[in-house]
């Protein structure tokens, strides 16, 4: 008897949907929250993921200033750029970073996460990070929100 013979599932563009997510990053820890917000992004939760397609969803992070870290990372984490001219490396502690831009604390997490190529770049895309408690996208979160309640409402 012959085996029987499957073939790889692939999603129809018809079948991809990217859903809004909105995290409140209070009290979190970062690398917790990071990971959380990557497999969002990539779609790993989904049914129809795919590794080679854009079927994740849009992460709105708010109250990003108030993410937390474990340790002395505090004090010991340090972030690195170089301006690719000689002598051009450049160093800033954490403290300093969530201080100046406390929302590149958690994009620089999460980037790192992902899968470094142009895929990649498309899932950073739809990461939107905020300091303060609001965010401007409350109509695509509720749109979101109304789609997945209507299929309920109808059976």
């Amino acid at each position: 008897m012959r085996p029987l013979i499957t073939k790889t599932y692939s999603p129809k563009a018809a079948e991809l949907h990217a859903d809004w997510h909105v995290l409140d990053a209070a009290g979190r820890p970062l690398g917790r929250l990071a990971s959380e917000i990557a497999q969002l992004l990539r779609g790993k939760h989904k049914p129809t993921f795919a590794p080679h397609l854009l079927v994740g969803d849009f992460v709105i992070v708010v109250n990003a200033d108030k993410v937390v870290v474990t340790g002395k990372k505090e004090a010991q984490k340090t972030y690195y750029r170089h301006s690719q001219y000689p002598g051009g490396l450049k160093a800033i502690n954490y403290a300093l970073m969530r201080q100046k831009h406390p929302t590149r604390v958690i994009e620089h997490a999460v980037k790192g996460m992902l899968p470094h190529n142009r895929l990649g770049a498309a899932m950073l895309r739809r990461l939107k990070v905020y300091t303060g408690p609001t965010h401007p996208h409350e109509a695509q979160v509720r749109a979101g929100a109304s789609k997945a309640a209507a299929p309920e409402a109808q059976g």
